[in-house]
Formats: C-alpha cells, structure tokens, sequence
C-alpha cells in the first residue's frame, strides 16, 4: 500500500494531538480539514464535500473555507459546542526546504472565544473547571477570557450544590479531571448542556502566582484553579496579561438561588421563550454600556446580605432619582464609553484592531466628564465615585498622538499612524506621497543646471530611475557627476548618486512604510498593556455607576419605592409584580399587601386557579430580590426582612432526561427546600400534592406544612386547592389563611386579583374550565358530579364509580351501540385480605387501604 504524501503525514501527526477538535490546516488562502473532520464539517457547515488524491486507492474526504472569513464558519462550529484547532504555517515557504512547517497556534472552545463577533456583547462568557477533593468537597474556578475575570469558590455541601451553582452561571465549557466519576460527567452533559473538556494538571505556573495572592492559604482552591488556567494555557498558546486576581466567592455572603428558584422566578430569562424578555432583567436593564448589561445580570444572580452593602447601593440610586438633569447628562456619557473590559482583553490577547484603539480613547476621554458630572450629585457616595474614578491622561495622550481617527479594519495594510507620531515613517511616506512630485523636481532642475532643454527622468522595472540625454547633447553633461546606466541608439541613460538615494526610498517607501506602521501598532499595544489593571478598574467602577443609574431610572419610570429592611417584620403596603405589571399594557394590575411579622410564619393561601396566587408568590420573591440588591421595589411601602435563600416550587415541570415525572420534581424541589432552608429563608410551594391521589396529596401538602411551622421556621407562602388545610390556622400558632378573592356573577367566575384575610369558599375550577371553552356537554357534566361530590362527601373515587352505571359522556367516541358493563358480583373480602402486603406500604397507603375495604363492606 502507498503512503500518504508528506502534507497528509504532518496533518496527521498534529491531528493526533488535538482528537477533540475541528483541525483547520492552512493550505494558501484556506484552511482545509480531511478525513472525519471534513465529513463532519461538511454536515454542520453546509458546505460542499469534495475528495484529495491520497496515492492510496481510497480518495481522502475534503472540505475547506477561505481563511478571510473563517471566522463566520468557526462560530457556527463554537455554537453548536465544538472546537477547532487553528493550524498556520510557521515558517515563510519561500524558504522553507520541503514541507512547510505548521502548528497549532490556538484552540478555540465554547469557552475561550475572544473574538468580538463570536461572543454576546451583554453576557459573560464563562469558562469552568470542577475539581473533587478527597474530604468530599468541589472547587469551582470561572474565567471570562474576554473579560480576563477569574474567581473561585469552594462548596462543601454535596454534588446537588455543585450543580445548582454551574446552572446558575452562564457557562460554556467545564474543565474536569479524567477521574471525575462518569455518573458526575454524564450529569455535568445530561443536565447543563455544556461542552465537556479534560485537564489533568494542577501544578500551578509560576508566572501566574500573582493571580492567587488571596487563596494561597487553601491548596484546594490552588488546585482548582490551577486546573482552569492550564487548560487556557494550553489551548490559547499567549502570554494572558488581562487575566484579573482571582476572586474567593463567598456564598455565604450572598443571597442563595438554586437553580429551581432562578429558573421559577425567570430572573434572567423567561421559561417559556428561554430569553431575556419578560425577565426580571428585561424589565431592570436601562444600562447604556456593555459593561453595565453584564454587571447587573451578576447582581441578580447573587443578591447582597449584608445591610451595610445594600444600603450603599440605595444611598447612590436614590440620589441618581433626585438629580434627574445630572442623571439624563451622565447616561449621554456613558453612552460614549465602549467595553473597556473587552477592550483591554483583546489588547492583552493580540487581537485588538487600530479601530478598538479608537473606541479605547473616545471611551477615556469621557471619564473627566462622567467624574464631573458625578461630583454634582449631593449624596457623598456618589460623589466617592468619582474620586475612584483615575484619568489615564497619559494613555489618552499616547492614542490621540499616534492612532488616525479613521483606520481600517486590518492591522497590516497601512494607514494606521497618525504623521508626525515617528520621524522615519514620515520620511517613507514623504517618499511614497510626494515622489512624482520631487522627480519631477529634479528633471527641471537638471534641465537648468545643464540647459539640456530635451533631458527627462524615466523609469522602468529592470533599471529604476534613469536620467536621459540624447547623444547630441553628451557634451554639455558636468563631468564625474553622472553614472552611465544604459546605452540606447539615440541616447544615454545616467544616474546620480542623489538620483540613486531617492530611487530606493520612492521604491521602498510604501512596503517600509507598511511595515514600520505594523511594528510602531504592535509597540503601542506593548504600551497599552502596562495600562490594562488600571482600564479594568474603571471598567469595574463604570459598569457600577452605569447599573445604579438604571436603578434609578427603572424606579422613576415605575413608581418604585425604598424599601427599609428589618430584622423580623416582612410588610408590604400594595406591592405589584414588577414584569407583569409591564405585560399587562392597560393598567389593569391589582396591587396587594404582604404580612408575615414576628407572630406569622406561614400564609396558606388558596382561591380559584388563574386568580393570582402564583403571581402574588413570585411577586414577593421578587420584591426581596430587588432590595438585596440595591433597587427600588415596586410598591408603596416595602419593610422588608433580609433574606439568606429562597426556595420556590412554582408551575409543572418535569426533567425528562433524568426520567423524573412531574410529581417526582415536585417532591425532589420541596425536599431541596425543607433541607437547607433557615430561619432567615423564604419558601415558595405552590399546590405541593396535587400530582398524585387526593388522599396522599392531602397528607403530603399537610405534613410540609407542619414540618416547616415545627421545624423550619423559614417564612412560607403556601398556595393549594386542598381546603381542607385551611383548618390548620387553628393548630399552627404562626399560620395563616390568606385567599385571592372571586365572584361569580351570572354563572361565570369573574377574578378580582385581590388578596384577603381567611380561606376562600370554593375553587372556581369548572368555572376556569368554561372560561377556557371546554365543551358545553362536559362543564354540564362536571356541574352534576360536583354536585354529588358536595351532596354525599365523599371521596372522588367514590363518586367516580357510583356514576360508573351512567352513559358516558365521550359515549359517541366509543363504538355504536355497545353498552357499559356493570359488575353485579359481591366483594371477595377474604380474598382482597390475601393481596395486601401490608411489610411493604406506608402508613398512608395501610390507611387508604383500609378505608376501600370499609366501603366495600358498606
């Protein structure tokens, strides 16, 4: 069998070391990808699958795309969760003695995309690494490359933790140890959607010690983090200087949000759409600034605790909400300011244009302006902002002398320096511009000198420039001056030494000049660089000011009100839920108050279902999470008690993956609650039970209830259609019934959203059932056996088989003609004795059990 060619041999041996990634392999203007790849490649980009002669019999599968616009191609592949291997060639191929030597100068992963047009402007992009330690802990390191962002946290409370943390973030890609048991990989793909890469060592780099001066004291967070950066290393193949030291998350210091209650209260994205609009953030997000958009998602995803902290932030938004000119003034600046956080990575990263250099000193130059703006404001803190806020003067001095305010796209083409920036680039573009114009120049003063009317200077490729004379006029030629170049028939062609120093310079200038231009824009990167912790800084403060002002605007466009936080007291004086408010365009939404103080743990809430208990119960979540993070409330008066978790069970879900029924998630969400709740937590469980028998629901619905008054202690909404619970107030000290209030008028159920003292008297569930259209034939139904059920008392299943002798109601779907049979035979007790296994039911299923056989007896 023939071997391969020696450029399908190199491809080979580097594809063996990158298996897991898309391999582009630069070929001239293309990169192209074979075997495999090019099959798969071919599939996922839509584009055309062609062969290569491979002096084998088999032809190798190819495809490729222009290197020019490979980007588009690579995003797609980023997208859809692969990754791709850059392979360039290294070496000129003018002088390269056989093959040209090639190499992988980056991989690039759903993690570690840097390029502007493949990242989301107003979202992180996080990278992970999960490291599991022998004491049964997880580190968990994130890095935003774009952004150079690290930080670090250790969880000590199982594998349930880890997970609900990964979800929480907007991750990309988590690096983990091949070690990592499978059953934690297969739920890492399974339930987070992420790309999954492998990084086995954790000796930290020495170069990288400085980003870890606040974790050198826990060798497990070292290890973690380790494990991050040397996956960056070895995929991005740099020097990373924007990366920032590493934060410790201390999750004890902010409000906690599984992963249940951030996707129940739809914090950054809606359930039903999966995106940012009717979110909390759609409806919070007036930022101006990149920065800002991202800042604010990290604030609701991880509100404040400490009262001190939070009170800062309303201190400063309330003072934005007094200086309404000042505000409307200091918006207009910001918008100016570019993202500073991006740009400095891409300066660090060697990816940034002369372009982005332009939108880094038009983004600096607007700091004096916000610093004075902000100095008008009365609050001190407001003003403290602005003292933080450092004028990198020199750096703005360096762009404005030596970037043109106009550049193009592509760094190594010319036109990106500014004249008089550095005297030799000047001199070649004096050379380049204005050589005609000097030739010309000295073609007349040659004429002068040797009043030779007919001498010209030309040009051509083989000779350059040339001075010709005819032969007629040799004679009047100085002597030793002119150097014979080319004898034509009718003339001579000379040069002079002052002709020959100008010709290099005119045929030279433009290709120095190109290149001086490329090196001068890679030394003021350099500069640039020793700027990038300060740039990251303002970045910092700036996408502050820009959040607290969309605080501040929000609550001035929506009557928002300060809330004031006590120890124990929860009261709300006509709250509203801050997106549905917004849906709701007429203005029809119904504000209700709130009250759960000292002697009121529990409201056990019920009412017909579409009245508004899940919306008054997200509404209060809401609320809380508003003021813990520094915003306004929607209400007229909000004390509000600070929170340290929120537990919601909202809405039917089911995680069909994990093959986990709808009452099995239900279950698995309460449970989630009842164990790591506290005294300082706030419950959510809306119709707990009513995914399986109405006896077990009951009981189930019943026993939370008491476990959370008895046990718990945690401030809880409770909403259910079980009224029977309603009894509870007279047995539980610290509950109470609440009800959203209906009427019926004329037959049908009208919703008056307004939530009362007391239980409600009935549920309204038929009446929802004709407001959504269910046939005519089937409410009368439902009617009659309602009546039944309140007449007699009696169970549902009961009443189901008293009816069983009746005609049904889909008796036309059935086949014409053909009657229910009705069972005439008694009840074999001691038989039906003989079936139960009473060592393997639960006491509520003894108690069910007993209570059929009672009727069957009956």
């Amino acid at each position: 069998m023939a071997k391969h060619t020696p450029m399908i041999k190199q491809y080979l041996k580097i594809k063996a070391e990158h298996k897991d990634s898309f391999l582009f392999f630069r070929l001239g203007d293309f990169y192209e990808l074979f075997f495999d790849d090019a099959i798969k490649a071919a599939q996922e980009l839509e584009i055309t699958l062609t062969k290569r002669d491979s002096g084998q019999k088999e032809e190798i599968p190819m495809c490729g795309v222009p290197y020019h616009s490979a980007s588009n191609y690579i995003k797609i592949l980023i997208d859809k969760g692969y990754k791709v291997a850059i392979c360039e060639q290294t070496e000129d191929p003018k002088k390269a003695k056989g093959i040209v030597k090639r190499e992988v100068i980056q991989v690039i992963t759903p993690g570690t995309v840097m390029e502007s047009t493949m990242l989301e402007e107003h979202d992180n992009n996080y990278i992970a690494s999960l490291s599991h330690f022998p004491d049964g802990t997880f580190v968990l390191a994130y890095n935003d490359l774009s952004t150079g962002e690290n930080r670090i946290a250790l969880l000590n409370n199982g594998w349930e933790q880890v997970i609900h943390e990964l979800y929480n973030q907007p991750i990309k890609e988590v690096v983990i140890a091949t070690a990592l048991p499978k059953k934690y990989q297969e739920q890492l793909k399974d339930r987070l959607h992420v790309t999954i890469s492998y990084e086995d060592k954790v000796n930290f780099n020495a170069e990288y010690r400085f980003l870890c001066e606040n974790i050198n004291n826990d060798e497990r967070l070292m290890k973690g983090f380790s494990r991050l950066l040397n996956y960056i290393q070895h995929t991005q193949k740099r020097s990373l200087n924007h990366l920032q030291q590493a934060k410790i998350i201390e999750l004890n210091q902010y409000l906690s949000l599984d992963m249940y209650s951030k996707r129940n209260l739809e914090l950054t994205e809606s359930i039903l759409r999966k995106g940012k609009h009717g979110s909390l953030l759609w409806i919070l997000d007036k930022t101006v600034t990149a920065m800002g958009s991202r800042q604010l998602k990290k604030w609701i995803e991880r509100p404040l605790l400490h009262q001190t902290s939070i009170e800062n932030r309303l201190d400063i938004v309330e003072s934005f909400l007094k200086g309404f000119m000042q505000r409307e003034q200091l918006r207009e600046s910001l918008k100016s300011v570019y993202d500073l956080e991006r740009l400095a990575g891409r300066v660090a990263f060697g990816n940034v244009n002369a372009r982005d250099l332009i939108q880094l000193k038009n983004s600096l130059q607007q700091i004096p302006n916000i610093k004075q703006i902000l100095t008008q404001f009365e609050e001190e803190k407001t003003k403290q902002l602005a003292e933080q806020l450092q004028v990198p003067n020199h750096l703005i001095d360096l762009l404005e002398k030596s970037i043109k305010d106009d550049p193009p796209v592509s760094i190594k083409e010319g036109s990106l320096i500014k004249d008089g920036y550095h005297k030799t680039l000047d001199t070649y573009r004096d050379a380049s511009h204005n050589g005609k114009k000097w030739i010309a120049e000295l073609e007349k003063k040659e004429k002068e000198e040797t009043n030779i009317r007919s001498l010209k200077i030309g040009y051509n490729r083989v000779f350059g420039y040339y001075i010709e004379v005819t032969k007629a006029n040799l004679h009047l030629l100085p002597e030793g001056r002119y150097e014979r170049k080319q004898t034509l028939t009718n003339a001579e062609r000379f040069v002079t030494p002052e002709l020959k120093e100008k010709e290099q310079l005119i045929l030279e200038a433009e290709e120095k000049s190109i290149d001086l231009e490329y090196e001068l824009f890679l030394g003021i990167r350099e500069k640039i660089k020793e700027h990038i912790p300060q740039l990251q800084v303002l970045a910092e403060i700036i996408s502050t000011i820009d959040v607290l002002q969309s605080f501040a605007l929000v609550s001035e466009i929506n009557h928002y009100t300060r809330p004031v936080f006590h120890q124990q007291e929860l009261s709300i004086k006509d709250g509203r839920h801050p997106v549905v408010e917004q849906v709701i365009k007429d203005g029809s939404y119904v504000p209700n108050d709130i009250n759960l103080d000292e002697d009121t743990d529990i409201l056990l809430i019920t009412g017909p279902n579409m009245s508004g208990k899940s919306t008054y119960m997200r509404q209060l979540a809401l609320i809380i999470i508003m003021g813990q993070i520094g915003c306004f409330v929607p209400a007229e008066k909000a004390h509000l008690k600070i929170f340290d978790k929120i537990f919601t069970r909202i809405g039917a879900a089911d995680d069909l993956v994990s093959g986990q029924s709808t009452f099995m998630v239900e279950m698995l969400e309460a449970n989630h609650a009842l164990k790591n709740a506290t005294e300082n937590s706030l419950i959510l469980l809306d119709e707990i039970g009513r995914g399986t028998s109405t006896y077990d629901g009951i009981a189930l619905a019943q026993a939370i209830v008491e476990y959370i008054h008895d046990y718990v202690y945690a401030k809880t909404l409770f909403s259910t259609h079980y009224h029977e619970l309603t009894a509870l107030e007279t047995s539980l000290p610290r509950l109470k019934n609440i009800h959203v209030r209906a009427e019926e008028y004329e037959g049908n159920v009208v919703f008056l959203h307004q939530v009362k003292e007391g239980a409600a008297d009935k549920s309204y569930g038929i009446h929802v059932a004709k407001l959504a259209n269910l046939p005519g034939n089937l409410i009368e139904r439902a009617t009659t056996i309602l009546n039944k059920f309140e007449q007699a008392g009696t169970n549902e299943t009961e009443t189901m088989k008293s009816e069983s002798n009746q005609l049904s109601l889909f008796e036309e779907q059935k086949e014409k003609n053909k009657p229910m049979k009705k069972s005439t035979q008694q009840p074999d007790l001691a038989h039906e004795l003989s079936q139960i296994n009473l060592l393997e039911m639960t006491p509520i299923d003894a108690l069910n059990e007993l209570y059929r056989l009672q009727k069957l007896i009956k």
